[in-house]
């Protein structure tokens, strides 16, 4: 018998497609639960999408600072060096 293959998996901190699609995705999300609360006339289901609406928005931001924060360009404290 062969011994299994070993698959190799990259477990960098690349930051693909997929985490940049994250936050897009959770407002797209919300706004398809907005709208079936709405139509379903649901109250609580239209404020989970919009509560996802802006977790989406968060989300995004928080991914643009990290990029940022990668690059050095700002100091922890706000000023310039």
């Amino acid at each position: 018998m062969s011994e299994p293959e070993e698959i190799e998996t990259s477990e960098t901190n690349d930051h693909g497609l997929l985490d940049k699609i994250s936050g897009l995705g959770q407002k797209i999300i919300g706004e398809i639960e907005t709208l079936g609360g709405v139509l379903t006339a649901d109250p609580t289901t239209q404020a989970e999408g919009e509560f996802n609406v802006e977790v989406g928005d968060i989300r995004e931001n928080i991914e643009e600072d990290l990029e940022d924060k990668g690059t050095g360009s700002d100091s922890p404290a706000g000023g310039s060096w």
